[in-house]
């Protein structure tokens, strides 16, 4: 029985196969016109946040208080990986990171797991914690970013326009969510002296009841009448410094007007924790988190006209300026990608025109759009998107595309040459090649498959190579074996041929009697053929062992990041004095566009590869946007040599940029980790020694450094107990006095602005003075703290850092251009086998940064 012959089936339906040329090259068409548009690929980060708050705990109490119980709740989740935590006094941050194998259809369900196992942890934490608060969107991308600054607008102002903007730009398609940076909570200080209000027998008790009086919400009763119920309302509540100045205080008989006796300031929170400032002027800034699959240039578009729109109403010297354009990078990025596969493409075309002649060569042209038209109508079936990855793989597969066409328009060309009439000339490749090539698309494209089947976020970040590629030979296939053989028939030029025509003359020329004796040579020396090969595939092997490792590659972003380190425990403004400083250095260069500073923790998450950094007010991020890709190492040197020179000699400064791929932090990185803080320190430090000998590594530091000091009040407890004190109300008045007491809340409209009231800052800013705060006893008596407490200088840990609920320092560095971070790594781990060889077995040491997650893409 003659067995179907697919290439013959298309020739002897031209029609049906003109139809689906044609259709294929429409839909094609339109599935490009609609894929998305991405820079990078989307990956699952498997990470979420979570915090906790317990007022006037020291790290060392947040950690076993609050972070122990909370971990060992963490650890039962499935596909848990580790939880590191950082405590320091008063809050705590937990970082939950699911493994890189978790399906990502699985996050969602584990975040609901995570915010059960933190309710069922509930009763083992302490009375007064506020938390724990869950961040499931960690992964939140803010597509665009602006960054809304005002010529004499206040933080007030600001955030009425910045929230005017955020209600417009969350009704344009496709925005799912608008956060604000940077918003400072409104503040009416009421600020007294201690010494005065005991002078004049009023305690600040007194005050607390006055304010809460004239501005407590009761309801006054409603008058029913026959037809109507009417509400009353009483006015006189609180509305501004002036009524808050005018507050009566009555004590022992006698009444005050409170703007007599203490200074009322409307402000904002003080001191601040987080700020932003956009070119050396406060600001605010408005991130635009974007729908999964939108598209994002069109979005890009809408967002704009919006804001465009909004702008036109808002006071006038408020400004809002691009900060991060999403869209505007992928339409770049895209761009770039296409121009060089159009480039590539050009060459292989004109590679084939050259080479098998004109008629031939537009045979074989006519094929790579059919197989583009095939990828991208599966690639919307998928919903693979168009970006580094996929584009990437598409000029890889290009030389690939046309050599199934190739083959077969030759084998057609071949056999007419042998008198073989088009159409059975056609028909021939299916016979004897089309196997044969299938095999070897299946080989190649299995080639690809680690990668597109790896469990990790490596693989779901370059996965989309082994899919495109093998899509794009499956498709060549397809193409060469039904469509090439009728373009070929209705193409290639007639080939006269002689009744008494060799059909073997073909195999006669100088270049097939060359290979002949090639394939002869081989076959008659056959064993050293065979240890050639091995030879040089041993050769191969060892030589990819010299080969630089590399996670992933440097970005060509402009971005810049300088980061500003201060001591542990250093006060928020000496942080933003740092970055004034750096401002300055920044101020006037022609090569950047534009810059931002965050003041108190790192930068939003404006693209995915980006790892914000943690809350801490002895961190300050500048984002820096240069002119181009040129300009960011010119103005990356400029900062690195004033740093060296001494310049914001203050911090420890690190200029970074973007790397392609999931974020990794530090590039080199190892872990010390073990039961006691001392100990884990003092081999820190040997591991650090040991880094710094390496001449590739820059500025190797510690991520827990230094003891931070702090006051020990020693209470006499008879004497206290004696005066009717208890160790709470000390350090409630205390807590009142230096950092504020809110006393109450003025309602402005939506707004709520807090009451604070606390000492002059001539009493609690100064160290020298705090034996003389006094503290109000609950008959009325007001003590000297010194006389009942006992004041002692010592030093704690400011901060502390746990991995899965062990001690943990990690050593951290920066690379050198031109080496490679796994590399590196590599370099160093033997030489701290000395260290690892006299540890105690409580005690390990662990390589991290980009080599562990190297080796997680590779498992």
């Amino acid at each position: 029985m003659k067995r179907f012959n697919l290439s013959g089936w298309a020739v002897s339906h031209p029609t049906l196969i003109l139809f689906l040329m044609i259709a294929l090259g429409v839909a094609g068409f339109f599935s490009y016109q609609k894929l998305g548009r991405a820079e990078d690929p989307f990956f699952t980060v498997k990470v979420v946040n979570v915090s906790a708050m317990w007022p006037g705990a020291t790290a060392a109490e947040m950690q076993m208080q609050v972070a122990d119980p909370l971990e060992k709740k963490l650890q039962e989740l499935p596909y848990f990986e580790k939880v590191q935590t950082y405590s320091k006094p008063g809050f705590t941050a937990m970082q939950v990171t699911f493994r890189d194998s978790t399906p990502p259809k699985e996050v969602p369900y584990l975040f609901y797991l995570l915010r059960k196992k933190l309710a069922d942890a509930q009763g083992q934490l302490p009375a007064g914690l506020l938390g724990p608060i869950v961040n499931d969107e960690f992964s939140d991308v803010d597509s665009i970013l602006y960054m809304m600054t005002g010529d004499g607008a206040d933080y007030a102002q600001l955030k009425k326009a910045a929230e005017g903007l955020r209600q417009r730009l969350l009704k344009v398609p496709g925005v799912t969510k608008v956060d604000l940076y940077g918003t400072q909570d409104e503040r009416i200080y009421v600020e007294f002296s201690h010494a005065k209000l005991a002078t004049l027998g009023i305690t600040p008790q007194a005050l607390f009841d006055s304010l809460a009086k004239q501005n407590n919400v009761v309801p006054a009763g409603t008058v029913e009448t026959s037809s109507q119920r009417v509400p009353l309302r009483v006015t006189g509540a609180l509305d501004g410094v002036k009524a808050v100045a005018e507050t009566p205080v009555e004590s022992n008989g006698r009444a005050f007007r409170l703007g007599d006796i203490a200074s009322i300031t409307h402000g904002f929170v003080d001191p601040p924790s987080f700020v932003v400032r956009q070119e050396g002027k406060p600001a605010l800034g408005i991130g635009v988190v974007t729908a999964k699959g939108a598209n994002i240039l069109e979005l890009g578009k809408d967002v704009a006209n919006a804001t465009a729109e909004f702008m036109k109403a808002v006071p006038q010297g408020v400004n809002v300026d691009l900060i991060a354009d999403q869209p505007k990078v992928v339409e770049h990025a895209v761009g770039e990608f296409v121009h060089s596969f159009i480039e590539a493409l050009a060459i292989v075309l004109f590679v084939s025109f050259v080479a098998l002649g004109w008629r031939t060569g537009i045979v074989v042209a006519a094929s790579v759009p059919l197989v583009l038209a095939i990828v991208f109508i599966v690639m919307k079936t998928m919903s693979l998107d168009l970006h580094r990855i996929t584009l990437g793989a598409l000029i890889i597969a290009l030389g690939l595309l046309v050599d199934d066409a190739i083959i077969a328009v030759e084998m057609m060309v071949v056999k007419m040459e042998q008198g073989w009439d088009r159409v059975r000339a056609a028909s021939f490749a299916w016979e004897s090649t089309a196997f044969p090539m299938l095999t070897g698309t299946l080989v190649t494209a299995a080639g690809f498959l680690p990668i597109g089947f790896a469990n990790s976020a490596v693989g779901e970040y370059a996965g989309g190579i082994f899919w495109i590629v093998a899509i794009a030979l499956v498709a060549s296939w397809f193409v060469a074996v039904i469509f090439t053989p009728y373009i070929g028939v209705k193409l290639l030029p007639n080939i006269k041929v002689s009744h008494n025509h060799d059909p073997h003359a073909v195999y006669e020329t100088r270049v097939y009697r060359t290979l002949r004796a090639m394939i002869r040579w081989c076959v008659d020396h056959r064993v050293k053929v065979v240890l050639a090969t091995v030879g040089v595939f041993i050769a191969s092997i060892v030589a990819f062992g010299h080969v630089q490792q590399q996670f992933f590659p440097l970005s060509e972003r402009p971005e810049l990041f300088l980061q500003l380190r201060l001591p542990e425990g250093t006060a928020f403004n000496v942080t933003e004095k740092s970055v004034k400083k750096a401002e300055e250095l920044l101020k006037g260069d022609k090569d950047i566009a534009t810059y931002t500073a965050y003041v108190g923790q790192g930068s939003p998450r404006f693209w995915l590869g980006l790892s914000p950094q943690l809350p801490n007010e002895a961190f300050a991020e500048i984002v820096i946007v240069a002119k181009d890709v040129e300009a960011r190492e010119r103005i990356k040197s400029k900062i690195e040599n004033a740093a060296a020179s001494g310049t914001l000699s203050e911090a420890r400064v690190r200029v970074d940029r973007f790397n392609f791929g999931p974020p990794v932090g530090f590039p080199v990185q190892f872990r010390v980790i073990g039961p006691d803080p001392k100990t884990v320190r003092e081999i820190a430090y040997k591991v650090r020694d040991v880094v710094k000998e390496n001449p590739n590594v820059k500025d190797p530091q510690l991520d827990w450094n230094e003891q931070s000091p702090y006051l020990k009040l020693v209470v006499d407890q008879d004497r206290a107990r004696a005066l009717g004190l208890t160790p709470q109300d000390v350090s409630q008045a205390l807590s009142m006095l230096i950092s504020g007491a809110p006393v109450t809340t003025i309602r402005d409209g939506i707004e709520k602005v807090g009451v604070v009231a606390r000492a002059v800052p001539s009493e609690r800013l100064d160290l020298a003075r705090v034996g003389d705060l006094t503290i109000t006893s609950r008959n009325g008596v007001a003590v000297p703290l010194q006389q009942i407490a006992k004041i002692e200088y010592s030093h704690e840990e400011p901060i502390i850092w746990r991995r899965n609920r062990d001690m943990a320092i990690t050593v951290r560095g920066d690379v050198v251009d031109g080496v490679q971070a796994p590399d590196v790594t590599n370099q160093i781990w033997p030489k701290l086998q000395e260290i690892r060889n006299h540890l105690e077995p409580a005690y390990r040491i662990e390589a991290g940064g980009a080599f562990e997650e190297s080796a997680k893409g590779n498992a």
